[in-house]
């Protein structure tokens, strides 16, 4: 959905799909691949939170807990997502600001700093590792009668403008990586 409205004028995008499957080593692969091939500004990764009733900005990923085994039966070794690295890694991008002046109707946007130990927070965790804080997650609830693709959509392009006016880049490419990830090349790239 978000593909079909892009972020607007002033904003060039270039979007692509890519679906993360709940695999923590998939997910590792894919992630630094993106930092590696593509060495973007700003990652937006955009997971479903089936318990969600409001699509969540969250602030920080955390390194350890990860205890539930992914679609494969695999997590990660003593539940640590990048041995020897910080417990907690913040997003540069001020989540409770994006929210504070994020307004959609019919939707509700909260912030969170617990984004679940689960595959979303380890890819998130491995985002703000390699771009260095330069990483958002965003949880959306699942579609349902109330809340349509298209609202959804309209509701993740409004948060994600105001993420690009909180890091002040809003003139850059951008690539989309459907549920999972926004990227935001490098200039020159």
């Amino acid at each position: 959905e978000l593909s079909k409205l892009g972020l607007g004028n002033e904003t060039v995008v270039q979007l692509r799909t890519l679906e993360l499957p709940v695999d923590y080593r998939e997910a590792k692969r894919r992630v630094t691949g993106i930092w590696e091939d593509h060495q973007p500004q700003l990652v937006v990764h955009v997971g479903m939170d089936t318990a969600a009733k409001a699509i969540i900005l969250e602030q920080s990923g955390k390194n350890q807990g990860y205890r539930d085994a992914d679609i494969r039966g695999f997590w990660p070794e003593g539940g640590v997502c990048l041995p020897g690295s910080p417990d907690v890694l913040e997003s540069g991008v001020c989540m409770k600001a994006v929210c504070k002046r994020v307004a959609v109707e019919g939707v509700d946007v909260i912030f969170s700093r617990d984004a679940g130990r689960y595959v979303c927070d380890y890819t998130y965790y491995l985002s703000l590792h390699h771009g260095k804080g330069c990483a958002a997650l965003i949880h959306v609830p699942p579609l349902w009668r109330g809340l349509p693709a298209s609202l959804l959509g309209r509701a993740l392009k409004v948060v994600i403008q105001e993420m690009l006016e909180e890091v002040g880049k809003p003139k850059h490419k951008a690539q989309f990586e459907e549920n999972s990830t926004m990227v935001l090349p490098a200039k020159g790239n």
